[in-house]
């Protein structure tokens, strides 16, 4: 394994424990304690854990910019699909759903194509997987962000506004005790408007969406009323105490 494959996995696995021996570790990632102590020590100079007598701790981290759609599109692939497949059976005939920008929502996406709902969506990704058969699709004017692919800006907070929704179904940059937060204001001014006009907002992320915070404010925790995420975030205590219904897939 190459050093910032290992450096990947540790920072994974620091993201759902509070702390990990050097030994844990060294077994987890298969490699030797002495490389694992290297690493350890690489990682605390950037900020990124800190290090304790016989291991490391995590820390409170930030997300200052996101990463591309063709990054994240590959990245905790398996969760995402679990998630998605989840979501998309608990989702009723009928039902009027506004459908976030990320690849954990597109992942529903594809799985709801088809059926009659009426789906409103947030990214070019989304509009264009559900544009199947019974599945009537509103897609909200606005501006188009560069790898990105999510509508943003005056025109679709405007349109919002007079929409009402069954069901948001919200993905996130960033989650904490404090709430939800994304790196990209704009984003965070949509998300906000569509949880307002849904009677549900459920959301969607994997575990290494939690313990981090990004640089703009959604919402609180008590504004979701579900969070769908896999099981690896059953090893963060504050989740389970946030307040909105939890489900691990």
């Amino acid at each position: 394994m190459l050093p910032f494959e290992r450096h990947t996995r540790i920072l994974e696995l620091m993201d759902t424990h509070e702390s990990l021996l050097t030994q844990e570790l060294a077994q987890k990632v298969g490699a030797s304690e002495a490389t694992i102590r290297r690493d350890l020590q690489q990682l605390s100079e950037r900020g990124l854990l800190a290090r304790t007598h016989g291991g490391a701790v995590r820390v409170q981290r930030s997300i200052a910019h996101e990463l591309a759609f063709a990054t994240k599109s590959v990245r905790m692939q398996a969760e995402k699909v679990a998630i998605a497949e989840y979501m998309s059976a608990q989702i009723r005939d009928g039902s009027t759903l506004i459908f976030d920008a990320g690849t954990t929502i597109l992942e529903v996406a594809k799985r709801l194509a088809g059926r009659p709902l009426t789906a409103i969506a947030l990214d070019l990704p989304a509009a264009q997987a559900l544009a199947v058969g019974a599945t009537e699709v509103l897609l909200l004017g606005g501006r188009v962000r560069s790898d990105s692919f999510s509508i943003t800006g005056p025109w679709t907070e405007d349109q919002l506004r007079d929409l009402r929704a069954d069901v948001f179904l919200m993905g996130a940059h960033a989650v904490d005790e404090r709430g939800i937060s994304n790196a990209v204001i704009e984003e965070a001014t949509v998300k906000r408007l569509a949880a307002q006009v849904s009677q549900q907002t459920v959301l969607l992320a994997d575990h290494t969406k939690f313990g981090w915070r990004a640089m703009t404010q959604v919402c609180s925790l008590q504004t979701v009323h579900q969070i769908v995420t896999d099981r690896d975030s059953r090893r963060l205590p504050w989740l389970r105490d946030a307040g909105p219904a939890l489900t691990l897939v």
